[in-house]
């Protein structure tokens, strides 16, 4: 049975009450919306979402290990989605799936109270969504200051800056598979010690 309203966190337990609804309100919008974001680079979402399954995955199996191996089917299907939609993609994968994606990892994060190892594991969609919110606060700060606003970034969301920056998208999406692959671990990890 999962643990409901209890969050562990690595000092202990934590109890939120009433405020846990909103934590799982905030996380279904947000790492859903940092999945959507990331769905523009072909193999981006799908291979960044598998990480962060595999990272909450082991963060949960403690827990509950019903919710571990619904991580690790849903890591393994966006294996599938990637090894037919690699660099120059047939199939995108569109709002529906980022969107039900982000709401699986959110589901895990919910049902057993693991937020915090959701929001390290799935920190290539936390960057996402932060760059696209830096720069809407930033332009709207410096609109007041100067005639046009000033940019944070070229174009927001952060991938598509390092697009104009001079970087090519597979190159893009393997440094993001790398960062991921180790917040995912990290992720992991810390769901492990503080279950």
């Amino acid at each position: 049975m999962c643990r409901k309203m209890l969050v562990p966190l690595p000092p202990g337990l934590m109890y939120l009450g009433r405020y846990y609804q909103l934590l799982t309100s905030f996380s279904f919008v947000s790492v859903g919306h940092g999945i959507k974001l990331a769905d523009a680079l072909d193999g981006l979402a799908g291979g960044t979402a598998a990480l962060a399954f595999t990272g909450m995955s082991i963060a949960v199996l403690p827990i509950c290990s019903d919710l571990a191996i619904f991580g690790a089917s849903m890591a393994g299907s966006c294996v599938g989605f990637l090894l037919h939609n690699r660099y120059k993609a047939s199939v995108f994968m569109g709002n529906t799936g980022s969107l039900a994606l982000g709401g699986a990892l959110a589901a895990m994060a919910a049902c057993s109270g693991m937020f915090f190892p959701l929001f390290i594991s799935s920190g290539i969609f936390v960057l996402e969504a932060s760059s696209v919110i830096i720069q809407i606060l930033h332009l709207n700060v410096t609109k007041g200051l100067q005639e046009a606003g000033w940019r944070f970034l070229r174009v927001p969301p952060f991938h598509y800056h390092l697009q104009l920056r001079g970087f090519r998208e597979p190159n893009i999406v393997l440094g993001a598979y790398l960062i991921s692959s180790v917040l995912a671990l990290l992720g992991g990890y810390v769901g492990l010690i503080s279950a």
